[in-house]
Formats: C-alpha cells, sequence, structure tokens
C-alpha cells in the first residue's frame, strides 16, 4: 500500500495564513478557503489578512488564534446565560410554562432540591424520595454537582437555587472555555476551526440546562491527548468523560477499527486500559460502599420511557401505540448494532483511512438518531465532533439551525401541553421540528461519509495532510483493508521498483485552493 503524508506541526513564530515561512502546513485562515466565512467576516473589516497575523500590531502575539476562540466561547456561554435571565427572575419558581415560552429552562436549579442537594444529603448514599430512590446520573457528574452544592450560600430556597445555578454556571463556562481550546488545538494547522465551537448558537442556548458540558469537555481533551500521540493521556481522560456520560465509551469503536486498519494496537490497548483504570477509580469507591446508589443510573436508563425528541416518540405518537421501553431499547440497540457494522465496512473499504474525527461523529450520531430520547443538551456531544469532522461554516451552520429550531420546538410543545393547548406549540409543529433535527443530523452525517468515500472532497485533506487528529494513526500505513481498498486501481499509485522509495499519495497541494467540498 502506498504510504501517507504525515500531518507535521506548525512552524516556530506566527506564520501567514495559506503559506508562508516555507512551512508544508501553513495556518488554515478559513476566511481564505470557506465561502460562508468569507461573507461573515464583513462585519469585522473582511478575510484574515497581513494585518491580522498573530504576534504583530500593538497586541504584541497576545491575541493567538486558540486565545481568541477561547474568549468568543466565554462571550457566547455568557451571552447564553443572559438568555436564561427571564427564568432567573422568575420563571423557573412562579407559573408553570413560562419557563417554557421563554425558552430558557434548566435543570440545575429544579434539582438542586429533587436531588436532595438543599438539605445536605450525600449522592448515591441517602435515599431520596419519590419515584427516584437516587441520584440518576453518573458518579462523576454526581461530584460535580456536589461540589457547587458545598459552594451555594445559604439563605431562601429561591436564592439558594439561584445561587446554585450560578455556580454551576461559573463551572460550567470553564468546562466550555476548555472544549473550545481543545477543539481549537487538535488540528494543528486549522486553530480557526475552534471558532465553530465557540459561536454555535446551539450550545449558547442548551450550555446551562444540565452537567453535559463536563463529559464533552474531558472527550474534547481526550482526542486532543491523542492527536498528540498520547494515548494513555487521552485512555484516562475518556475513562473520565465515561465516568461523567456513558456516550463516551461509544468513541472506542472507531478507535479500535482505526487501529486495526493501522495495525497500532499497542496504543489502542493502552487508551483503552486508561480509560478502564481512570473510570474504575472514579466508581469503584460508589460501587463498594454504595451499590444500590451506583446501579440508578443504570437502571435509570433502561426503565426510562420513550421520551422527548427521539424517532420512537415520533413513531409512536403518529402510529397511536405506545412503544414499551423494552421494545425501544431493543430497536435501539440492534439499530446502533447495524450502523456499527456500516461504520466498520466504511472503516475498512474507504480508499484512504478516515480520519477518527470523522468515525467518531458518525458513531455518537448514530447513537443521537437511534436513542430513545434526545434532550436539546445532547447536541453538545456532536459540536466538537462534528467541527472535527467536517470544518464547513455552510453545513455547520444548516444543521445548528435545525438543532436551534429543534430547541425552540420543544419547548414551546410543552408550553403548550402546561398550559391546557392554549399557547405554544401543537403536535404536528412538534412532530416538524423533531424530523427537522433528524434531518440535519443525518444531513451533516451523510456529508462525512461523502468526505470518507471522496478524500479529496474533505478539507481538512485539502493540503496533503493525512489525520491531524489521528496521532499514532496519522501517515500510518495501512495493514488491514477489504473492499475496493484492497483492490486499487492500478492507476492510483504506481508500484515502487525494487530499492525505489515507496509513492506518497497526496489528495491537494499545501496552499492550493483545490476542491471546496
Amino acid at each position: 500500500m502506498p504510504s501517507l503524508k504525515k500531518t507535521s506541526g506548525l512552524p516556530e513564530g506566527p506564520a501567514a495564513p495559506d503559506g508562508a515561512r516555507g512551512s508544508t502546513f501553513p495556518t488554515v485562515a478559513p476566511t481564505r478557503r470557506d465561502e460562508v466565512a468569507a461573507a461573515g467576516s464583513e462585519l469585522i473589516g473582511g478575510r484574515y489578512g497581513r494585518h491580522s497575523l498573530p504576534g504583530s500590531g500593538p497586541a504584541g502575539g497576545q491575541f493567538t488564534p486558540v486565545r481568541v476562540v477561547a474568549l468568543v466561547a466565554i462571550g457566547m456561554f455568557a451571552l447564553g446565560m443572559v438568555q436564561k435571565l427571564p427564568c432567573y427572575n422568575w420563571a423557573w419558581f412562579r407559573g408553570t410554562t413560562s419557563q417554557y415560552t421563554h425558552a430558557c429552562y434548566s435543570d440545575i436549579p429544579h434539582l438542586f432540591a429533587g436531588r436532595g442537594f438543599s438539605e445536605g444529603l450525600v449522592p448515591y448514599f441517602d435515599r431520596l424520595p419519590g419515584d427516584i430512590p437516587f441520584l440518576e446520573y453518573p458518579v462523576l457528574t454526581g461530584l460535580f454537582m456536589e461540589v457547587a452544592a458545598w459552594l451555594t450560600p445559604g439563605g431562601e430556597i429561591q436564592e439558594r437555587e439561584q445561587a446554585y445555578w450560578l455556580i454551576n454556571s461559573g463551572l460550567l463556562m470553564a468546562c466550555a472555555a476548555v472544549l473550545a481550546v481543545c477543539v481549537a488545538r487538535t488540528h494543528r494547522h486549522r486553530p480557526w476551526d475552534g471558532l465553530l465551537v465557540a459561536l454555535a448558537p446551539a450550545v449558547a442556548l442548551t450550555a446551562t440546562i444540565n452537567w453535559d458540558l463536563l463529559a464533552v469537555a474531558l472527550t474534547a481533551a481526550a482526542i486532543l491527548m491523542w492527536a498528540r500521540s498520547r494515548p494513555l493521556a487521552a485512555g484516562v481522560l475518556l475513562g473520565l468523560a465515561v465516568a461523567a456520560k456513558f456516550y463516551p465509551v461509544l468513541l472506542l469503536w472507531p478507535l479500535l477499527l482505526l487501529c486495526r486498519r493501522a495495525g497500532t494496537w499497542r496504543a489502542f490497548g493502552t487508551a483503552a486500559l486508561g480509560a478502564v483504570g481512570s473510570w474504575l477509580v472514579v466508581n469503584l469507591p460508589v460501587m463498594l460502599l454504595a451499590p444500590d446508589g451506583w446501579k440508578q443510573f443504570y437502571l435509570f436508563s433502561r426503565a426510562r420511557n420513550v421520551d422527548f425528541g427521539s424517532v420512537w416518540l415520533l413513531v409512536s405518537q403518529r402510529g397511536g401505540q405506545t412503544i414499551p421501553p423494552e421494545r425501544a431499547n431493543l430497536y435501539a440497540l440492534l439499530l446502533l448494532a447495524l450502523a456499527a457494522g456500516g461504520i466498520a465496512w466504511l472503516a475498512f473499504t474507504a480508499p484512504r483511512r478516515p480520519r477518527l474525527a470523522q468515525l467518531a461523529f458518525l458513531t455518537v450520531a448514530a447513537f443521537v438518531l437511534v436513542n430513545k430520547v434526545y434532550s436539546p443538551q445532547y447536541v453538545l456531544w456532536l459540536v466538537p465532533l462534528a467541527v472535527l469532522a467536517r470544518p464547513r461554516w455552510r453545513d455547520f451552520l444548516i444543521w445548528q439551525s435545525c438543532e436551534v429550531m429543534y430547541y425552540l420546538g420543544v419547548w414551546m410543545h410543552l408550553a403548550f401541553t402546561g398550559s391546557g393547548n392554549k399557547q405554544g406549540l401543537p403536535l404536528d409543529g412538534y412532530h416538524f421540528a423533531i424530523v427537522l433535527h433528524l434531518l440535519g443530523t443525518l444531513y451533516l452525517c451523510a456529508v462525512v461519509v461523502r468526505d470518507v468515500l471522496a478524500p479529496e472532497k474533505d478539507p481538512v485533506r485539502r493540503d496533503g495532510s493525512d489525520d491531524p487528529s489521528g496521532g499514532v494513526l496519522d501517515g500510518a500505513p495501512d495493514v488491514f483493508v477489504a473492499g475496493r481498498a484492497a483492490r486499487p486501481a492500478r492507476h492510483a499509485a504506481p508500484a515502487p521498483e525494487n530499492g525505489e522509495p515507496e509513492p506518497l499519495v497526496t489528495w491537494g497541494t499545501p496552499g492550493a485552493e483545490g476542491s471546496r467540498g
């Protein structure tokens, strides 16, 4: 098999956009390669040019791309907090539908009292009144919630709930900054892609609904460590992410597939052992000392009914027949297994080994699409993976538009049902919002699959790089392929003669425009 070009790091010092200082992989400026980004840049002075080089001008290099991305992420997070002001001031505490009509609902203040934090109950150890006997969140998320409760001052219950939300928001803002920085640094020569995460409207709207940002930030950090060829650190961070939310465990599947194709078993084994070890460090004490409380998350997930946003809710309501949770679990598992098989076929038969971010996005997207519940904040799971898999503003904004419409649709529908059908979005309108969410995610999946099957359309590979987030996979030769990949066309790459070096496969020229994908 022909070898692939390994992605190089950035040169020392500032690099001009799209080709300066003789670097093979100069810093990619989206405004020079992406029509949508270029059009949007007119609001702030136009395309990236020599006057905006990092390290030049009065700022003296203080506003590097990563720092700009972090500041924008913090600013957008703050705007999301401002959007929650009607609820913070009164709607969480008065009326049944005001928090829905203002689209500012959050689980955080409600669970402060609802899960015993206001009374000083210890998660997993102290039994709760009501239908849910113990906290139904993974252990690391429960610790996060408990730490925020320790920092919450006393006073009236409403004031404490407001303070609890503010403290959690401050901690989650740090997670948002970490997330944006990790994405910006994962592809060494594409730091400006982090702006897609920082400016994502769905992130600003959903960041403080729940605690998902903790797991999302840890997952992004794990991908960054893998991209830096540090599989043990990547595994440890991935295990911590799984201890905060279950979905990151899915990333082991694309890692397994790609390491199988490249033959890098040692790196995969190191990452997997690191993930299991860190997960056990967090979970084992609670498993041994409070087994009933520890099991609650898994029991709740298994017994949970078909809920808002899922394709199964759409099917059951349109068909007029409720799908029991056991059957929904089975259907979802079968469809996820089918999707995993399709992703495996894609990993082994693609003409060029897929990038890690591409398969990771497809795997988590498949889980989101077939799951029996889709809470609005679940979009956070996909945002960093979508940015790394398909860093194109047009496709990203199409998907984000669908997600924002769903975000508004679910709250308006809850207002409709809570007001006795007097205001809000009726059932048919909510079903349309679900379909928008499904179609938007499927659209992005289709574009990513196209990039895998036609690597010349992949915007990340236009400059000839292989897999900037692949770590040990980046530039590694294949040792196992199937289908068309095992029988390449004779004109694809000439066979090397005796003593001749193996040819490089390049899918773009550094600094050239190439295919716009």
